[in-house]
């Protein structure tokens, strides 16, 4: 455990009105939230958890999300920043394929691909009210192509260098890395553990929980599948951070994101 490292990498943000965030609770309002990944360094290879969103994509499909991202910000410039390329990531693990956390998958050709195996048929015929959160499509011919979207495909694209290897149930990633299932919010979604050798665990909630408010009142967000669900799992994200002594960390929440390592910085 003593080689591990975990990065965030700062991703931009983007808006969502509180109504959204706080589903039937609100207020409502323009609230600016974060997007991250995680890259943890471990003796077992680079494992990028999630990468972000695309700013063309948002700017053309939506534009009312106001989304502010640098070049820096982009997967590409974040792991310059620490030194990296996209070809020195060996495993892409995406927790669920909303716009917001498949943007950056493009860019990472030759890693390997890991998610519910669920998420990939979902993302190929989402429901009706998923369709804006499953809007792009870049990270896998077989979505793109089963939704009349390949104009999303980069040049080159194959099913070959955009295939899954679907999991069910927790998995550990890699030693003291470990993927907890919590469906609600998408139907094969996932938060993130990882244990190290001087501190406390770090739970990541992912979107089982947009912010630290959302958990402490059971309060999801407006966008998922099935919300009895989504309070089961925000249940389970709660239960494992007492039962590990684990640190919460939020996938959206400002004010906490502030205060979190981000850029060159890490946790060890």
């Amino acid at each position: 455990m003593s080689d591990t490292k975990v990065y965030l990498l700062d991703g931009g943000s983007l808006v969502l009105d509180g109504f959204h965030v706080f589903w039937n609770k609100g207020p409502g309002g323009e609230i600016r939230f974060p997007v991250y990944s995680i890259l943890v360094e471990h003796a077992e290879g680079r494992f990028l958890i999630d990468t972000g969103y695309d700013y063309d994509h948002v700017m053309k499909v939506l534009p009312f999300e106001k989304p502010i991202q640098s070049e820096d910000q982009t997967i590409p410039g974040a792991l310059k920043k620490i030194g990296l390329e996209p070809k020195d990531i060996d495993v892409v693990f995406n927790s669920h394929f909303h716009f917001d956390h498949c943007g950056g998958n493009k860019h990472l050709p030759d890693a390997k691909k890991i998610c519910h195996k669920s998420e990939v048929p979902q993302a190929c015929n989402p429901q009706p009210f998923e369709k804006l959160g499953y809007s792009d499509v870049s990270f896998s011919a077989e979505a793109a192509e089963a939704r009349g979207m390949t104009d999303q495909l980069l040049p080159g694209t194959t099913a070959q260098n955009s295939t899954f290897e679907g999991i069910e149930g927790d998995v550990e990633l890699a030693k003291g890395v470990k993927l907890y299932f919590t469906p609600g919010h998408s139907i094969g979604h996932y938060s993130l553990m990882v244990n190290f050798a001087n501190r406390r665990p770090i739970l990541f909630t992912i979107d089982a929980a947009y912010t630290r408010q959302s958990l402490e009142t059971l309060c999801q967000a407006s966008f998922h599948i099935d919300p009895v669900a989504g309070v089961q799992s925000m249940q389970r994200v709660k239960q494992l951070a007492a039962d590990h002594d684990a640190e919460l960390f939020y996938s959206h929440d400002m004010e906490s994101f502030e205060t979190y390592r981000t850029g060159t910085l890490f946790y060890e």
